[in-house]
């Protein structure tokens, strides 16, 4: 008797962490943007975008880019905002290759080149370039980021609004095939729906980096291990500004077509983005800062930390599966949902498989990546500089 009460026990504890588990993984994926999206639409927040017109600097960090530097000067340069208010810097980060003489063959044209003679880093680099910019808002684009000829009009629109700090545009990725494109393809544009979501109600908290801007006001020195794109847009919450997204300044770039690369993206990413949290560690306490901290444990640790919950979840599905019944179910739909991520990645793009086959090859890697920065932050590792679309 006391053997059958014990293994009830045991069992209604397996069921608790188990669904516990699914919780936790759905929770950031699919529970938040539901509950934001709810909150949008009964307490919005409007941005009050006007036309504005501004000195603006553009920032370009770019290190050995000599195969996209001269298109991504050139469409900078082709922008609809007035010429006389715009500022073109290219920061070279010591780069070894043609990109410094294909910048200078812009300086008819105005285009100022910061060279390091030693890899610093794109922090480093923009902190350099913010002391001599001489713009009221900075705009950033990566080397290989084309915007739309009316892009910067629209980003410097949003800061007709006091409230707004920082803005970052909608990135779309070209030649989105294989596992990789077509899982980077899906996962921008989830990342936009929650973007929009967030800035419904007021701020979001991830930007992508390629097609951004500031109020120079806001800016301050970025460490040289921390990640930019990350860093800033927290500062500026932490400042009682808004960080918001308008997906009418559009923007583009090349989308990594092998997986390998990505991965290492994601490993780079996660782990930075893990020492920021640490370097703005007071917005994640909600009693100081209620918004930011709901959303950057919903959409950002919780995120980064649903490996060991999906991992829970499988050890804990196999052990209530022993007893049949609707957990036998699961476990056959956990099983194939894993077989046909490993399938796909192990199949690779030659394959013709449906692009929707992407979707959880992509969701495991991004991960397995997770779980491998975690255990790099855990060591106390950090990353100043890396590889252009490698990693």
């Amino acid at each position: 008797m006391r053997r059958a009460v014990a293994a009830k026990g045991e069992t209604v504890i397996l069921q608790i962490v188990f669904w516990t588990s699914i919780l936790m993984v759905a929770y950031p994926l699919v529970l938040y943007p539901l509950l934001i999206s709810l909150i949008g639409t009964i307490r919005p927040r409007p941005v009050r975008r006007a036309a504005h017109r501004v000195p603006v600097s553009v920032l370009i960090p770019a290190f050995n880019e000599e195969d996209v530097i001269e298109a991504t000067v050139r469409n900078k340069l082709e922008q609809d905002y007035p010429r006389e208010l715009l500022e073109i810097i290219v920061i070279s980060d010591a780069s070894a290759d043609r990109t410094d003489d294909i910048v200078r063959s812009f300086s008819r044209d105005g285009v100022r080149l910061l060279r390091n003679e030693d890899r610093a880093g794109k922090a480093e680099g923009l902190n350099r370039a913010v002391r001599e910019a001489r713009g009221e808002i900075l705009v950033f684009s990566d080397a290989n980021t084309l915007f739309a000829r009316d892009g910067i009009s629209r980003l410097v629109e949003n800061f007709a609004d006091a409230d707004v700090g920082y803005v970052t545009g909608s990135l779309g990725f070209l030649a989105t095939q294989g596992v990789a494109g077509s899982g980077v393809d899906a996962y921008i544009r989830y990342e936009n729906l929650v973007r929009r979501a967030e800035t419904r109600v007021h701020s979001i908290i991830g930007v992508n980096g390629g097609c951004d801007a500031m109020r120079r006001e806001l800016y301050s020195d970025v460490p040289k291990d921390q990640i930019s794109d990350f860093v800033l847009p927290l500062s500026v919450l932490m400042a009682g500004r808004r960080v918001v997204f308008d997906e009418t300044a559009t923007a583009s770039e090349e989308a990594n077509q092998d997986l390998a690369p990505e991965f290492n993206m994601r490993v780079r990413v996660a782990l930075r983005a893990m020492r920021g949290l640490c370097y703005v560690s007071d917005l994640l306490k909600p009693w100081r800062h209620p918004w930011a901290a709901f959303c950057i444990w919903s959409h950002k640790v919780l995120r980064y930390g649903a490996y060991v919950f999906m991992l829970v979840a499988m050890v804990s599905n196999i052990a209530l599966a022993l007893d049949g019944g609707i957990y036998l179910a699961l476990l056959a739909a956990h099983v194939l949902f894993y077989m046909l991520a490993l399938g796909t990645i192990v199949q690779g793009p030659e394959a013709g498989l449906p692009k929707v086959f992407s979707v959880p090859a992509y969701m495991v890697t991004s991960n397995v990546a997770f779980a491998i920065a975690s255990l790099r932050f855990l060591r106390g590792e950090s990353m100043a500089t890396w590889r252009p679309r490698a990693g």
